[in-house]
Parts: C-alpha cells; sequence; structure tokens
C-alpha cells in the first residue's frame, strides 16, 4: 500500500501599514515557486514602472463597480481615494487544487476574508501583520519612496497609526527590520504551516 500526504492549498494573506515594506517582502516572494501571486485589482493610476497584469490589474471605477456588483470579489476596500479588491476565482480555484495563494492586501481586506462564511478560506487562511518598528521609520521609508505629496503622505501617516492598532487580529506578527530578515521570518511561518497535521490527509493506495 502506497502512502502520502494531500492538503488543499493554504491562503497567505501579508498586510501592513503603507510604507512597512510588504510590497518589497512579496516581491521576493514572488521569485520562488512556492504559491502563486494573486494580483489585485486597482482603481489607482500605476506608479512608474508597473505593468498592467503583473503589479495589478489598473481598471476604471466603472469597470470596478461592475464586477463588485456581479460579486466577482473575495475582498474589496477604498484605500486613499481608490478601490482595491482580488478576485474570487482565482483564489478559490488554487486552494482547491493545493496550491498555495499569496495575498498583498491591506488590513479591511484581511478582515473581510478573516469574517467569511466559506469554510475552504476559513480553514486556508493565515494571515500575517508586518509591524513597522516606529512610526518615524514608516515616515522614514515613505519619504524614500518618493511617490507621495506632503499632503499624501500625512493621510498616508494617520492611516498608519490606526492600522497598527490591529495587530491583535492577525495571527502572526512580524516586527519588520530588514528585507532580509523580514523573507527570513515570514518563511518560518510558511514552513510551520505547511506541516500543520490539521492540513493533511493521508492517502493510501494500492501499488
Amino acid at each position: 500500500m502506497q502512502k502520502f500526504f494531500r492538503r488543499e492549498g493554504i491562503l497567505f494573506v501579508i498586510s501592513a501599514p503603507s510604507g512597512a515594506g510588504k510590497s518589497t517582502l512579496c516581491t521576493n516572494l514572488r521569485k520562488s515557486p512556492d504559491f502563486i501571486f494573486s494580483i489585485s485589482c486597482t482603481t489607482r493610476p500605476p506608479r512608474v514602472g508597473e505593468v498592467n497584469g503583473e503589479d495589478y490589474f489598473f481598471l476604471t471605477e466603472e469597470e470596478f463597480l461592475q464586477k463588485l456588483a456581479a460579486q466577482e470579489f473575495l475582498e474589496h476596500a477604498k484605500v486613499h481615494g481608490h478601490y482595491y479588491g482580488t478576485l474570487k476565482s482565482t483564489v478559490i480555484n488554487a486552494l482547491r487544487n493545493g496550491t498555495d495563494v499569496l495575498l498583498d492586501i491591506d488590513v479591511q481586506g484581511a478582515r473581510q476574508i478573516r469574517q467569511s462564511n466559506d469554510p475552504l478560506l476559513r480553514n486556508a487562511l493565515v494571515d500575517v501583520f508586518i509591524m513597522p518598528p516606529t512610526i518615524e521609520e514608516l515616515e522614514r521609508r515613505l519619504r524614500k519612496r518618493g511617490t507621495e505629496t506632503e499632503e499624501e503622505l500625512a493621510i498616508r501617516l494617520r492611516a498608519a497609526k490606526e492600522e497598527m492598532k490591529l495587530w491583535p487580529e492577525f495571527k502572526y506578527t512580524i516586527l519588520s527590520g530588514s528585507m532580509e530578515e523580514d523573507l527570513t521570518k515570514f518563511r518560518a511561518i510558511m514552513r510551520a504551516e505547511r506541516y500543520l497535521s490539521r492540513r493533511l490527509t493521508l492517502i493510501e493506495e494500492p501499488f
């Protein structure tokens, strides 16, 4: 009798205040074949170097609202005046096929998934919050990025202070350090979750 383990996919959700290093972490994680990266939809304009279909699906507000009305989103939120959303079909199909999925979403989206009544999503969810060391360090990182005006920067910092209060809602919290440190910490979480006994089903087949 041949024995092996099978499991459904894990939904790794990474959330953080803007500028905390979430996008950089996800960019590095995408270089490995450990999971698929679910590309979000957004109505915000592309930043320099961003590619439609690789970084985001850039939609008009009308297109986004049409998808929302058709219940095509797993989660959605309006952040800093723009809509963001994760397409449901991509995530569900991957999880059912045993493929792990990585989501880079804000705290509102993470909460929506956490409150889902779908048992597949509830069992698959592993939500991770990236906590900036200090608000001063977060401001330094945002200024270094150089993509916001002073007014936009002030809005993001105010939002960040509120989002940082939500870390207890997440299963894991990573205190952000260097990119290499954050990557090492996340991979430790990833390995542990993949070996959880409750995720495994023992399959027995004749030779």
